[in-house]
């Protein structure tokens, strides 16, 4: 995982509200125990509900030779492409993440 993977990690896990180690890799409860292990990146189920829960808007888009996963915030704060190839899965969970992390840069 690089640096920027584990900033976007940790600032998604603000906007989500999600208490994570420093890395934002996991959940932890109110105490700093370690819960279960949280990376929308890798993660179709942590993706989903991150989506979920930031009431984010997912939409493919194919123009031309350009195919990709967009995403975007109810507030418009961030829209995110990512082309799809060579995996639509992870461009959909990486723009999921990025939008994410656009509303915690946002966040006070």
């Amino acid at each position: 995982m690089t640096d920027t993977d584990k900033e976007l990690l940790e600032l998604a896990a603000k906007a989500a509200g999600i208490l994570s180690d420093d890395n934002g890799q996991c959940v932890v409860d109110e105490k700093g125990f370690f819960v279960r292990l949280w990376n929308p990146i890798e993660d179709d189920g942590d993706a989903l509900r991150l989506a979920v829960k930031l009431s984010l808007m997912l939409d493919h888009i194919t123009q031309g030779y350009m195919a990709g996963h967009w995403v975007a915030t109810h507030t418009n704060i961030e829209s995110c492409y990512e082309p799809s190839l060579p995996d639509p899965l992870a461009a959909t969970r990486r723009a999921i993440v990025r939008a994410a992390a656009e509303i915690g840069r946002s966040m006070k």
